[in-house]
């Protein structure tokens, strides 16, 4: 049957994409009447026919997504010369307003909120120099344990927390709520008034706080592609890097300005300020933060289907569906029988281990000779450097495809600063290690962990469960980093500088493992093999392209 393009719409389809070539005004008007029809029809279809419910239902969300195609671009599909419709192209240019949207919508309000997470885990380093020791009249590693106790209840609440909000499909919910309670914990530790008071805030901050990062790391996972995540990892962890920047200078003006007033020392006034300040940015993120695709009402209808296709046409397989399919331990269950979740823990684990400095990073600055203030400013450069470095690098391994080298080259720079800070005191070189093992460590770690997403794409069950998993485990290394750290060790702490170059060692030893055990796969997926736990020649692109592990 010959269509003719001047005088009459029509529609031209294959399995993944629409187009169309009509008449200059009268197309928008005529095809999207005609889409609405068939919307109806099929969307108030009743069958008890599962097979079929679900087949009615992928043609309705293909229907919506056409027609807001139309409706929200009244100029024609881009021509080929050779007279067809440039589907490729204004496919292309269609998802990249889509993702504008997402990333507005999406990303400012995630990265204020995990700055906010990492400040209010952190500032007890902060404290430290503000007076808490003395006032709490803390001896030996009493301090260290208050540290390191966080992290027990960090390590606790991950995989639950995730499991949780995999089945009920509300982050925009879940999560600020979650915030608007660390933040009024977060204020009571000025409150304490003995050590046994800071352990039990500490541990409970921790508990909570386990929410948000792994949580944040699977929401990403559900609105990105594998492509995009990457750098969007790389700017959500940028939060946890903004915020050792700016927690120094906060706490330095502090310092200067509030020790004392009102009968409050200092570091009083740093829990106090930066818990409200916690609340508060809880509250505003409910009204923003989207929930799911499936889930979320700031898209329209047509919206969302087309962000729910873009994901199923990366992997070949649909993502998020709804809370009924989305089976808590049989994600689990998947996650830790797959051998690549223990290779990627021990790459996590070497990568968390080494940027347990972070927690002490002003005890290591002070060991260069400053005054406290002076001490706390210092800490900012590092920070400043890395949130430059670790979104070019995502940037880049998003671009290129490529995971190994990102990783390990980053880490290669750190274990550079490790070995120079062990070996001298001189000013200059010691500052020049402390500024580039922070860059090295963090600059791996957001590739690090968009590469656990790519390993483990589906079902989404699994990829919460793993990415959870391997969150927590690596960060109970923060447990025995504490005591790496103590007074008597310094001027060189030469062994917390000696365990960091191992671990980034290990590190880069398991990023090894995992690229040859990918690309074995993928040799197994060129050859027609059936592979565990990858997309096995299912529908879409993935499988026209064939899915591949990223390497």
């Amino acid at each position: 049957m010959e269509h003719d393009t001047k005088t009459a719409p029509y529609l031209t389809s294959d399995k993944t994409s629409f187009a169309y070539v009509s008449a200059r005004d009268r197309w928008p008007v005529i095809v999207t009447g005609a889409i609405d029809d068939i919307y109806r029809s099929v969307a108030q279809c009743d069958t008890a026919d599962a097979e079929k419910q679900n087949e009615g239902k992928k043609i309705v969300e293909e229907l919506a997504r056409l027609k807001y195609e139309m409706q929200h671009d009244r100029q024609l599909t881009p021509i080929r010369d050779d007279g067809l419709p440039d589907v490729a192209l204004y496919n292309h240019e269609l998802e990249k307003r889509l993702v504008r949207r997402i990333d507005w919508r999406l990303l400012p309000m995630i990265i204020v909120m995990y700055i906010l997470n990492y400040i209010d885990r952190n500032n007890i380093a902060a404290a430290k120099l503000s007076g808490l020791p003395e006032d709490l009249h803390l001896e030996g590693n009493q301090f260290q344990t208050a540290v390191s106790i966080l992290f027990v209840g960090y390590l606790l609440m991950q995989v639950p927390s995730n499991l949780f909000l995999n089945k009920i499909g509300l982050p925009a919910i879940y999560l600020p709520a979650c915030m608007a309670v660390w933040g009024v914990i977060s204020a009571a530790t000025a409150a304490v008034t003995t050590y046994g008071g800071l352990l039990a805030v500490r541990f409970f901050l921790g508990f909570v706080e386990a929410v948000y990062f792994p949580g944040c790391l699977y929401y990403l996972s559900c609105w990105y592609t594998r492509k995009e995540l990457g750098l969007r990892t790389a700017l959500l962890y940028s939060g946890a890097l903004i915020s050792g920047a700016f927690s120094g200078l906060i706490a330095a003006g502090i310092r200067a300005n509030l020790d004392g007033v009102r009968g409050y020392s200092a570091w009083h006034w740093l829990f106090i300020i930066e818990g409200v300040i916690t609340v508060a940015v809880a509250l505003i993120a409910f009204p923003i933060l989207p929930n799911f695709p499936r889930t979320t009402k700031w898209l329209s209808e047509e919206e969302r289907a087309l962000a729910i296709w873009r994901l199923e046409e990366d992997v070949g397989e649909d993502d998020w569906v709804g809370e009924e399919k989305q089976s808590m331990w049989l994600g689990a269950k998947l996650a830790f029988a797959d051998v690549k979740t223990y290779v990627l823990l021990f790459l996590l684990l070497g990568i968390v281990s080494c940027g347990g400095v972070t927690n002490f990073l002003p005890a290591v600055v002070k060991t260069l000779g400053y005054g406290d203030v002076e001490t706390l400013l210092l800490t900012s450069p590092p920070y400043v450097l890395c949130v430059f470095t670790s979104a070019l690098n995502a940037w880049h391994a998003d671009r290129t495809g490529e995971r190994f080298w990102h990783i390990t080259i980053s880490l290669c720079v750190a274990l550079v600063g490790f070995i120079i800070a062990a070996t001298t005191t001189a000013i200059g070189p010691r500052y020049f290690a402390i500024v580039i093992m922070i860059p090295g460590v963090y600059s791996a770690f957001v590739v690090a962990l968009a590469w656990i997403s790519n390993t483990m794409p589906r079902p989404p069950a699994k990829r919460a469960a793993a990415l959870s998993f391997i969150n927590a485990v690596s960060n109970a290394t923060s447990i025995y980093v504490s005591y790496l750290y103590q007074d008597w060790m310094a001027p060189q702490y030469v062994i917390a500088f000696s365990v960091n170059s191992g671990t980034a060692a290990l590190a880069i030893a398991s990023a090894l493992i995992l690229r040859i055990i990918l690309v074995r796969l993928n040799k197994k997926l060129d050859q027609g093999i059936f592979v565990e736990g990858a997309i096995n020649a299912l529908p879409g692109r993935a499988a026209e392209h064939g899915f591949r592990f990223k390497v």
